[in-house]
Parts: C-alpha cells; structure tokens; sequence
C-alpha cells in the first residue's frame, strides 16, 4: 500500500447508527460505528485484553464507546480502555490497555481513511474537481480475488478493450494502440485512448504520439480513485478499497445529470449500473487470473510490457516513487 494517503473503503451507507461494523481493510481488521452525533469512529477490531473481536460486541454509553463481548472492557472513539469491569469502574487503567484508532473522513458518500503517521494538517481528501453533487448514482459493490494495483491497472489498460470487450465498449476490432498519449500532474494520471482498427502501419510509439485535441476520458487519482469520462453528463466512478494482498472490493458508480425527473434518473441510474457490472465482470473474468496478483514498478518475476501498457508503466513508477516517500 501507498503511506500516508486518504483511500475510499467504504460507502457512508455501510455505517449506521446503533450498529458496529467489522470489516478487513489493507489486511487489518478494523471496526466502524456512528456516535450518538452520526460522526464516525475507528479502531482496529481487537480487544487490547485477549484479542477478542470488539465487532460481536455492542455499542454503550449513548454509542460513544464499543463493549468487548468476552469480558466486557470499554474502549471510546480514541481506542482508550474507560472500563475494565473486573477492576471496578473507578479502577485506574494502565496505557498499554489501549486499541489502534483511525483518522477518518467522510465526503462525497464515502468514508476515507488516512493510512499512516498521523498529522497536523492533513491533505485534501482525493477526489475530482469536476464532480459535484448533481450526479445521481446507485453503486454497485464488486468484490474481486486480486490485489488492487490489479484491479486498477485494468482500468488503465487501453489495449485490452477490442477482446475483452468485444461485445460491449470493445466493439468495433480496434485492435491496435497508437500513444496512448498519457499525463501525469497533481496526483492525477490522464489517459487519452487512441485505439484504431489494423491498417497495415504500425502503432505510434508513446513518445512519438501528440497530445488529443479533447479532454481525457480516463483519469486515476492517487492512491485509488478512478473515473471514465463518457460526458460532461455521464461517467463511471470507481474506488477500489484494498482488503488485503489478494482481494478488492470495487465500489463502481454510474453516475449521470441527464434528468432532474426523479422516476427517469432513477431508471438511468439502475441501467447504467447493471451494465457497468457486465462490463466490469468480463474484465474481472481475467484480471483474477494474473500473476502474481501484487504489480510493482520493478517485478521480480517480471513481465513483458510493450507500448501501449504506458499508462501502466507510469502508474507503477509513480506508485513506487509514493511508497517510497515520506511526509
């Protein structure tokens, strides 16, 4: 995993009130509830006692703090232990009765995580300038049995379309990649997809290709958002939440303003969903079987990249190069 950066895991919808919520992120069973406020807290789900699953317990003190189910010790919003009842209420508490918490942010109907050191001013959470609130949206909650840098080098592999998708957004045998011409600038990877049909010349190399006269359509917002751009009106919006190393959960998003008539836009919104999940599982049907399942910029076991995998090239540099960083 890239350190120190926000990452979208879960759907805000995922956490209610009066209810805990356990679930495996980056490896790390972690635990998720709602204040008596509605704001969100989390800690890894583990009593600090015995190692007893805080997520089979349940929530007390107006849902300010989680019970542990075996003994009963309380730990609020901080991962501090307030109660060891075996004690005495009154009893002091020494530190080391403490679980790891989290700080978490929720916009844009997810729930962000900061994955690393803590810090004083923290950076803005990941997202896209031109996506407001207007767009409606059902989301479609996809798990896949890979590691996320997986799942997102699919969604930046322009030469794959013609044969995995032959029937849908592959249509039309536009077997070979000129470029593809590909930005990289404030945390935000830009694809232009200059795919044709055989003519008998040969691709133009990445280096050699101009930049599109139009607006990307592909872009990948570090460290795990990304979208395509079908329109101003209409585009695809994916946050792929690392589970851990050999599974994702896609959380894809059809999102669209064509309507302000909520019976239309709803209809458009549950179309677009179903066949953005007929899409996205033909690339699953493949992206599963790669290996190993972990990419990185050097690979040991290596593999055989040619020019229209730039866009990957690019991500797993820059993937590297953020891993690597300290902030």
């Amino acid at each position: 995993m890239i350190f120190n950066q926000w990452y979208a895991i879960l759907e805000s919808s995922e956490v209610k009130k009066g209810k805990l919520l356990g679930v495996i992120r980056f490896g790390e069973k972690l635990l998720f509830w709602r204040t008596h406020e509605g704001e969100i807290a989390c800690i890894k789900d583990r009593c600090a006692h015995r190692g007893a699953a805080l997520s089979k317990g349940k929530l007390v003190s107006n849902s300010q703090e989680v019970q542990c189910p075996f003994h009963g010790l309380h730990f609020d919003r901080t991962g501090k232990c307030t109660i060891i009842p075996s004690r005495g209420e009154k009893a002091f508490i020494p530190s080391n009765f403490k679980v790891e918490s989290y700080y978490i942010r929720e916009a844009h109907n997810f729930i962000w995580i900061w994955w690393g050191i803590p810090q004083d001013r923290y950076p803005d959470i990941p997202w896209f300038d031109d996506v407001d609130d207007k767009f409606h949206y059902y989301t479609l909650k996809d798990p896949w049995k890979t590691h996320y840098s997986r799942c997102i080098e699919n969604q930046l592999d322009v030469s794959h379309l013609w044969i995995v998708h032959h029937n849908t957004i592959g249509r039309g045998n536009k077997k070979v990649s000129d470029g593809p011409y590909v930005d990289f600038s404030d945390n935000l990877e830009k694809v232009w997809v200059t795919n044709r049909k055989e003519n008998g010349n040969v691709s133009i190399l990445p280096s050699e290709i101009e930049k599109p006269p139009h607006p990307s359509l592909v872009q990948f917002k570090f460290p795990n958002m990304w979208q395509n751009k079908f329109s101003d009106v209409a585009r695809i919006i994916i946050a792929f939440a690392p589970v851990d190393e050999e599974n994702t959960i896609l959380y894809l998003r059809f999102i669209h303003k064509m309507t302000r008539i909520p019976i239309l836009r709803g209809i458009i919104s549950i179309v677009g969903r179903y066949f953005s999940k007929i899409i996205a599982h033909q690339d699953r049907r493949v992206v599963e079987t790669q290996l190993p399942k972990i990419t990185a910029y050097k690979m040991e076991d290596g593999d055989n990249l040619f020019p229209a995998d730039y866009p990957i090239v690019i991500y797993r540099r820059i993937r590297d190069e953020m891993k690597k960083r300290k902030i």
